[in-house]
């Protein structure tokens, strides 16, 4: 990637409602540019609700207005469940999604890929792993070029910390890590919340998977609420401890590059504060 971009989380909220039978991906796209975001996160998180007809002309018009589109797989996915209709299930949406994601020219997807499912390391991992595996190469053997990537999960019970991130994106060609910050901030029950500690995770990554890692980012910020258990819900910045110039500073000694996906509620008033803040330091 050529630099940090920052976008939303799906349509940006201040997009005029669609006259007809206008599409308001389109509308989406066109108002992240007016916006003077550029990047876009396709949201496939309950259905994939971008059609086969919409999905080039979403491509072009990504092109024509240089902004970077990645896409939300379903959150309907468990690749460690043990109950074979719920792994098919899960295969059928990754592989549906992956499959649109890139028709509309999606760079990146990310999903929750997995629960512990109270399992240990040495039974979890290898299931995920392997899944993962199959299908990265079923969609090679399709044509289908975009990066799966799971993200960092922000309950304790979700597969995805840091080192698993790196370990999978190892072992696995065509997968590489999703950081959510905030998550990253949930699951660590507020430990992980200044340059410092971001800093280290992406000197982590750097070690772990190269300097190519750190050139193409996808990622998650956001403000967020957490208990006991890691993340509740989604919050503004304003409304939480999470400083976003803390991840500021980190990015900027870090010189990452890649997409910044904002998941704030006000996801285009946060990704322009993103933004505003990156631009002025």
């Amino acid at each position: 990637m050529d630099r940090l971009r920052f976008g939303t989380a799906g349509i940006p909220l201040s997009t005029r409602k669609p006259a007809g039978k206008e599409s308001r991906t389109l509308l989406g796209i066109e108002r992240v540019r007016e916006l003077g975001l550029e990047s876009m996160e396709i949201e496939f998180v309950r259905s994939v609700n971008v059609s086969a007809e919409v999905a080039p002309r979403a491509k072009e018009l990504a092109r024509k207005n240089d902004v970077v589109l990645t896409s939300h797989g379903q959150y309907f996915v468990n690749l460690n469940a043990t109950d074979k209709g719920t792994l098919a299930a899960s295969r059928k949406r990754i592989l549906d999604a992956c499959r649109r994601a890139s028709e509309c020219g999606a760079w990146s997807i990310c999903y929750h890929a997995a629960y512990y499912m109270k399992m240990p390391a040495e039974q979890y991992y290898p299931n995920v792993r392997d899944q993962l595996a199959s299908l990265t190469k079923q969609l090679r053997d399709e044509g289908v070029k975009i990066w799966l990537r799971p993200e960092y999960g922000g309950k304790l019970s979700q597969f995805g910390d840091l080192k698993e991130l790196i370990r999978v994106a190892q072992d696995v060609e065509g997968v590489a890590p999703c950081i959510d910050w905030a998550h990253a901030y949930a699951r660590s029950l507020g430990k992980l919340c200044n340059a410092k500690h971001f800093g280290e995770m992406l000197a982590e990554m750097e070690k772990g998977l190269g300097r190519e890692a750190l050139d193409n980012m996808h990622c998650h910020a956001e403000g967020i609420a957490f208990g006991d258990t890691g993340e509740r819900n989604h919050l503004n910045f304003s409304e939480c401890k999470l400083d976003p110039r803390e991840l500021i500073r980190a990015w900027k000694e870090y010189r990452i590059k890649g997409v910044i996906t904002c998941e704030s509620p006000s996801i285009e008033g946060d990704a322009l504060v993103l933004k505003r803040l990156w631009d002025k330091n």
